[in-house]
Protein backbone atom coordinates (compact mmCIF):
# COMPACT_ATOMS: atom_id res chain seq x y z
CA UNK A 1 0.00 0.00 0.00
CA UNK A 2 1.41 3.55 -0.59
CA UNK A 3 0.29 7.18 0.69
CA UNK A 4 2.04 9.84 -0.72
CA UNK A 5 1.81 12.93 -1.73
CA UNK A 6 4.15 15.95 -2.97
CA UNK A 7 2.65 19.30 -3.32
CA UNK A 8 4.11 22.68 -4.21
CA UNK A 9 1.82 25.74 -3.59
CA UNK A 10 2.12 29.20 -1.33
CA UNK A 11 1.40 29.43 1.80
CA UNK A 12 -2.15 31.03 2.17
CA UNK A 13 -1.32 32.96 5.78
CA UNK A 14 1.78 32.28 8.06
CA UNK A 15 2.44 29.20 9.63
CA UNK A 16 0.75 28.62 13.32
CA UNK A 17 3.80 27.01 15.12
CA UNK A 18 2.46 25.49 18.39
CA UNK A 19 3.94 23.60 21.34
CA UNK A 20 2.58 20.09 22.57
CA UNK A 21 2.60 19.92 26.39
CA UNK A 22 5.41 17.71 26.04
CA UNK A 23 7.47 20.83 24.18
CA UNK A 24 7.30 19.27 20.70
CA UNK A 25 6.94 21.29 18.13
CA UNK A 26 3.96 21.59 15.87
CA UNK A 27 3.15 23.84 13.08
CA UNK A 28 -0.03 24.13 11.16
CA UNK A 29 -0.71 25.91 7.50
CA UNK A 30 -2.67 25.69 4.61
CA UNK A 31 -1.22 25.50 0.69
CA UNK A 32 -2.97 26.91 -2.27
CA UNK A 33 -2.09 24.45 -5.18
CA UNK A 34 -3.22 25.87 -8.71
CA UNK A 35 -5.22 23.30 -10.48
CA UNK A 36 -3.24 22.33 -13.96
CA UNK A 37 -6.20 23.21 -16.16
CA UNK A 38 -7.94 27.01 -16.59
CA UNK A 39 -11.66 27.49 -16.05
CA UNK A 40 -14.37 28.55 -18.20
CA UNK A 41 -13.19 32.20 -17.59
CA UNK A 42 -9.39 31.11 -18.56
CA UNK A 43 -8.12 31.47 -14.99
CA UNK A 44 -6.78 28.35 -12.84
CA UNK A 45 -8.38 27.27 -9.56
CA UNK A 46 -6.57 26.69 -6.54
CA UNK A 47 -7.39 23.97 -4.24
CA UNK A 48 -6.47 24.75 -0.28
CA UNK A 49 -5.02 22.08 0.98
CA UNK A 50 -4.58 21.68 4.79
CA UNK A 51 -0.76 20.43 6.37
CA UNK A 52 0.93 19.77 9.22
CA UNK A 53 4.85 19.37 10.11
CA UNK A 54 6.22 18.15 12.95
CA UNK A 55 9.57 18.89 15.37
CA UNK A 56 12.34 21.05 13.97
CA UNK A 57 10.52 21.58 10.50
CA UNK A 58 7.81 22.86 11.91
CA UNK A 59 10.07 25.71 13.99
CA UNK A 60 12.20 26.47 11.02
CA UNK A 61 8.60 26.80 8.70
CA UNK A 62 7.41 28.91 11.12
CA UNK A 63 10.71 31.16 11.67
CA UNK A 64 11.69 31.33 7.87
CA UNK A 65 8.74 31.46 5.72
CA UNK A 66 5.00 32.99 5.51
CA UNK A 67 1.65 34.06 3.70
CA UNK A 68 2.46 34.30 0.13
CA UNK A 69 5.86 31.97 0.56
CA UNK A 70 6.28 29.28 -2.15
CA UNK A 71 6.85 25.74 -0.54
CA UNK A 72 6.80 22.13 -1.37
CA UNK A 73 5.54 19.30 0.60
CA UNK A 74 6.09 15.79 0.48
CA UNK A 75 4.30 13.84 2.88
CA UNK A 76 1.20 11.36 3.53
CA UNK A 77 -2.35 12.07 3.74
CA UNK A 78 -3.87 11.68 7.01
CA UNK A 79 -8.09 11.63 8.59
CA UNK A 80 -8.79 11.75 11.62
CA UNK A 81 -12.03 12.71 14.28
CA UNK A 82 -12.87 14.87 16.80
CA UNK A 83 -15.38 16.35 18.61
CA UNK A 84 -16.17 19.26 17.89
CA UNK A 85 -17.30 22.67 20.55
CA UNK A 86 -21.07 21.91 19.05
CA UNK A 87 -20.91 18.24 20.33
CA UNK A 88 -21.08 16.93 16.79
CA UNK A 89 -17.85 15.04 15.30
CA UNK A 90 -15.37 16.25 12.83
CA UNK A 91 -13.20 14.74 10.09
CA UNK A 92 -10.15 15.72 9.04
CA UNK A 93 -8.56 14.85 6.19
CA UNK A 94 -4.74 16.43 6.05
CA UNK A 95 -1.08 16.72 4.79
CA UNK A 96 1.69 15.28 7.09
CA UNK A 97 4.49 16.41 5.59
CA UNK A 98 7.51 14.26 6.39
CA UNK A 99 9.95 17.50 4.50
CA UNK A 100 8.57 21.17 3.50
CA UNK A 101 11.49 22.59 0.40
CA UNK A 102 11.60 26.08 0.79
CA UNK A 103 11.12 27.08 -2.69
CA UNK A 104 11.88 30.79 -1.88
CA UNK A 105 13.96 32.80 0.42
CA UNK A 106 12.86 34.91 3.42
CA UNK A 107 11.06 37.98 2.04
CA UNK A 108 11.56 37.02 -1.44
CA UNK A 109 7.51 37.12 -1.89
CA UNK A 110 7.16 40.19 -0.03
CA UNK A 111 5.52 42.81 -2.18
CA UNK A 112 4.05 40.29 -5.15
CA UNK A 113 0.59 41.45 -4.79
CA UNK A 114 -1.94 39.23 -6.77
CA UNK A 115 0.26 39.36 -9.81
CA UNK A 116 1.75 36.79 -11.96
CA UNK A 117 4.90 37.69 -13.68
CA UNK A 118 7.20 36.20 -15.33
CA UNK A 119 10.64 36.71 -16.15
CA UNK A 120 12.06 40.35 -14.88
CA UNK A 121 15.87 41.30 -15.21
CA UNK A 122 17.84 42.21 -12.01
CA UNK A 123 18.19 45.78 -13.20
CA UNK A 124 18.39 45.53 -16.57
CA UNK A 125 14.98 46.83 -17.16
CA UNK A 126 15.51 48.14 -20.64
CA UNK A 127 18.18 44.80 -21.89
CA UNK A 128 17.24 41.29 -23.60
CA UNK A 129 18.03 38.99 -20.91
CA UNK A 130 19.43 36.67 -23.88
CA UNK A 131 21.15 39.52 -25.59
CA UNK A 132 23.80 40.39 -22.87
CA UNK A 133 27.18 40.23 -22.84
CA UNK A 134 29.19 37.58 -21.67
CA UNK A 135 30.78 38.34 -18.34
CA UNK A 136 34.82 37.60 -17.05
CA UNK A 137 33.09 37.41 -13.46
CA UNK A 138 32.62 34.65 -11.57
CA UNK A 139 29.22 33.12 -13.38
CA UNK A 140 27.85 31.75 -9.81
CA UNK A 141 27.96 34.87 -7.95
CA UNK A 142 24.59 34.92 -7.87
CA UNK A 143 23.93 31.52 -6.93
CA UNK A 144 21.05 30.96 -4.31
CA UNK A 145 19.45 34.23 -5.43
CA UNK A 146 15.30 33.69 -5.93
CA UNK A 147 14.25 33.24 -9.53
CA UNK A 148 10.91 34.80 -10.43
CA UNK A 149 8.84 32.34 -12.42
CA UNK A 150 5.52 31.68 -13.12
CA UNK A 151 3.61 29.04 -12.25
CA UNK A 152 2.44 28.02 -15.77
CA UNK A 153 6.32 28.03 -16.75
CA UNK A 154 6.74 25.00 -14.17
CA UNK A 155 6.84 21.59 -15.72
CA UNK A 156 4.77 19.66 -13.27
Amino acid sequence: MLNRVVLVGRLTKDPDLRYTASGVAVANFTLAVNRPFSNQQGSRDADFINCVVWRRAAENLANYMKKGSMVGVDGRIQTRTFEGQDGKTVFMTEVVADSVQFLESKGSSQGRGQQSSGFQPNGNQNQNPMEQKPSSDNPFKDNGEPIDISDDDLPF
